[in-house]
C-alpha cells in the first residue's frame, strides 16, 4: 500500500487542480459568453427587423407622400371642362404648376376628345391648340379607366430616369393630365434615409431596375448589370417576407436589409445596414467574453502554478534531464532520491542513455567507415575495433579511375530528370561492382569514380584484383550503354589505373572526413582514365608488371600525358579475357 500511494496522490492531485480550475473559470465563462452571445444575436436580429422594417415603410411612405403629391397638383388642372377657344388661364395653372413641382419635366392637357390642348415644357417647345390625337395613348387610356395612372420607368437618353403620371377629372368633359416626371428628385428623400452611421436606402421598380440611390451616380448610369446584386437581395427579401435577411450589395459587403412595397407605382424601397455595423454590438460582447476568458486562464494558470511548487520538483529534473538525453548527452545521469516512482524512472532513464551512448559510437564508427570502404571491409574494422588503419602511412596501392564519355555534352542538351536517372543507374552499378571486389571508393565526382586497391586494408595481388574490377565495370556498364543509346544518349565508359606508392588515409575537418590517396600514382591513373576511350581499360607499367601474364594485355605506344615530361608506356587490359 505505502509502495502504490505516491502513484496514485500525483495522479490524482493532477486531475483534481485541473478539473477544477477550469469547471470553475473557464466553463462559467464559457457557458455565459455563449449564452450571452446566443441571445444577444437573437434580440439584435429581432430588433434590426423592426428598425430595419420601419425605416422601410418610412422611406415608402414618404415617397408615396411625394407621388400623391404631383398626382393632387396635377388633379388641380383638370377641374373645368374644356371649351372650344384657346384658354389662356390653363396655360398660366401650367406653368404655375411647373414653378412649384421642379420634378414635372413636361405637361400635357387632354380635353374630353383625346385631342392635345396645350403642351408645356422645360426642354422642349411650347404648344397651344396642337390638336394632336390622344386618345390612343396608353396613359390617357389608363387614367380614364382608373383616374390615375402611372407608367413604367424610363431612362431618358439612357441615363436619368422618368416616368409617366396622367390623371383624369371627375367628368369627361375636362379631360386628362399627363405629366413627365423627373425622378431624380427622389434622391432628396433617399438620401436622407440613414439607419446607424452607413445604413442607406433604395429604391427599385418593378423589373428591378435602381430608381433612387444615394450615390446619384448609379442611377444616372443606367447599368443594370452592375445592379444586379441589388435585384438578388430584393429576390431574397421576397423569398423570407417581413424579415430581414443577409445578402451582398453593389460594393461587395455583407449587408442586412428589409424592403417595404411602394402602393400604386409598384416600387420597392430596400432599407440596408453592413452587417459588421449592425452586429457591432454583438461583437462588443464577443470581444468582452474572450478577455474575460482569457484573464480567468490566467487565473487558472497561476493558481495551478502556486499549488503544484512542491511536487513538479522532480517532475523539472526529469524534463531537463530527458531533454539532455535527447540532444545526444549520454554522459548526462539524472540524479533522484525521492524514493518513490521518480528515483526509479530517472534509474531507467540513466540506463538509457548508457545504452544509447555505445549505440551511437557504434553507428558512428560504421557510418564514417561506409563511407570510403567496402561493406566487408567497414564491418571487419568495427568488430575489430581498430581504425588505425585509417591514419596516414606510404603504400602501394592501385588507384582506379573511370568516367562516361561524352557526358559533358549529354548532360547539356538532355532534361536535368534524365540525367539524374542515367547517373543513378551508372552509380548504383558501379557500387556493386567495387563492393563485391572490396574495394575503396574514395569520392564520386559528377560522372568521374576514384577507388582504391590495398588501401586501407591490404589484399592479396591487388593490380590483379584492380584489373578484374575494371573488367566487371566496363561490363557493367556496357550493358547499361546498350539501353541508352537505344535512347539516342551517345555516351562511352572509359577506366584507366595505375600502381604505386602513395600517401593513404583520412583528410578533412571534424565535420566532414573523407579517405584519399595523394601521389604521383593518383595523377597517372587519373590521366589514363582521360586517354582511354569507351571501352577501354588503360593501365601503366607497374600495374602490367604486377599482372604478367595473368590477364591479357595489349601493349599500345606511349602516350605523352599532361603533368608527365616523358611520354608513358601505356597498356590495355582485355575485357573478359582470362579472367
Amino acid at each position: 500500500m505505502v509502495t502504490h500511494s505516491p502513484v496514485a496522490q500525483r495522479t490524482s492531485l493532477f486531475t483534481k487542480y485541473f478539473l477544477a480550475l477550469f469547471a470553475a473559470v473557464v466553463v462559467p465563462l464559457l457557458i455565459a459568453g455563449g449564452s450571452e452571445a446566443w441571445f444577444g444575436y437573437h434580440d439584435q436580429r429581432a430588433r434590426l427587423n423592426d428598425l430595419l422594417g420601419a425605416e422601410a415603410r418610412s422611406a415608402a411612405s414618404k415617397i408615396q407622400d411625394f407621388m400623391e403629391g404631383i398626382r393632387d397638383q396635377l388633379g388641380w388642372t383638370v377641374q373645368l371642362p374644356w371649351s372650344d377657344a384657346a384658354d389662356e388661364r390653363r396655360r398660366l395653372d401650367a406653368l404655375r404648376l411647373m414653378r412649384q413641382v421642379p420634378a414635372v419635366v413636361s405637361l400635357s392637357l387632354i380635353d374630353a376628345a383625346g385631342r392635345e390642348r396645350l403642351f408645356v415644357s422645360r426642354i422642349g417647345l411650347n404648344r397651344v391648340e396642337g390638336g394632336d390625337d390622344q386618345s390612343a395613348n396608353p396613359a390617357v387610356i389608363g387614367a380614364r379607366r382608373n383616374r390615375v395612372w402611372f407608367g413604367p420607368v424610363t431612362f431618358y437618353r439612357g441615363s436619368e430616369p422618368y416616368m409617366t403620371i396622367a390623371v383624369a377629372g371627375n367628368r369627361s368633359a375636362v379631360g386628362v393630365t399627363v405629366a413627365e416626371i423627373n425622378l431624380k428628385f427622389i434622391w432628396d428623400v433617399v438620401s436622407a434615409i440613414h439607419v446607424g452611421k452607413t445604413g442607406e436606402a433604395f429604391v427599385l421598380d418593378q423589373p428591378g431596375r435602381l430608381v433612387a440611390h444615394p450615390d446619384i451616380s448609379l442611377v444616372l448610369r443606367a447599368d443594370e448589370a452592375a445592379t444586379w446584386p441589388l435585384k438578388a437581395l430584393r429576390a431574397a427579401i421576397l423569398a423570407r417576407p417581413g424579415q430581414a435577411v443577409a445578402g451582398v450589395d453593389i460594393a461587395g459587403n455583407t449587408v442586412l436589409a428589409a424592403m417595404a412595397p411602394i402602393p400604386g407605382v409598384d416600387w420597392s424601397v430596400i432599407v440596408k445596414q453592413p452587417v459588421a455595423e449592425a452586429f457591432g454590438p454583438i461583437h462588443a460582447a464577443l470581444w468582452r467574453t474572450g478577455a474575460l476568458l482569457i484573464g480567468g486562464a490566467a487565473l487558472a494558470a497561476l493558481l495551478a502554478y502556486w499549488l503544484t511548487q512542491r511536487m513538479i520538483g522532480p517532475i523539472r529534473l526529469l524534463e531537463d534531464g530527458v531533454a539532455r538525453i535527447g540532444a545526444g548527452q549520454f554522459d548526462h545521469r539524472i540524479d533522484l532520491a525521492t524514493g518513490d516512482e521518480f528515483e526509479r524512472v530517472a534509474t531507467r532513464f540513466n540506463e538509457m542513455a548508457g545504452e544509447l551512448a555505445v549505440s551511437q559510437e557504434h553507428a558512428e564508427r560504421i557510418s564514417r567507415l561506409r563511407r570510403f570502404l567496402a561493406p566487408q571491409v567497414a564491418e571487419l574494422v568495427d568488430r575489430t575495433g581498430d581504425d588505425s588503419v585509417l591514419e596516414g602511412r606510404r603504400v602501394e596501392v592501385v588507384v582506379v579511375f573511370c568516367d562516361l564519355r561524352g557526358f559533358t555534352a549529354f548532360s547539356a542538351r538532355e532534361e536535368p530528370e534524365t540525367i539524374m536517372g542515367v547517373l543513378g543507374e551508372y552509380y548504383d552499378a558501379l557500387q556493386r561492382v567495387i563492393g563485391a571486389h572490396e574495394a575503396t571508393l574514395t569520392s564520386f565526382s559528377g560522372d568521374g569514380v576514384m577507388v582504391l586497391v590495398n588501401a586501407p586494408v591490404s589484399c592479396p595481388d591487388p593490380a590483379l584484383r584492380a584489373v578484374r574490377m575494371a573488367s566487371d565495370m566496363q561490363t557493367s556498364v556496357q550493358t547499361l550503354l546498350v539501353g541508352w543509346r537505344a535512347l539516342d544518349h551517345r555516351l562511352g565508359f572509359g577506366v584507366g589505373l595505375a600502381m604505386g606508392p602513395a600517401t593513404v588515409g583520412r583528410i578533412g575537418s571534424e565535420g566532414r572526413l573523407d579517405y584519399t590517396a595523394i601521389g604521383n600514382v593518383v595523377n597517372l591513373a587519373s590521366r589514363l582514365c582521360s586517354s582511354a576511350e569507351d571501352s577501354e581499360i588503360l593501365i601503366d607499367r607497374v600495374a602490367a608488371q604486377a599482372i604478367g601474364s595473368r590477364v591479357p594485355l595489349v601493349e599500345l605506344d606511349p602516350r605523352s600525358l599532361k603533368g608527365f615530361d616523358q611520354p608513358v608506356p601505356v597498356f590495355a587490359a582485355i575485357i573478359g579475357a582470362g579472367q
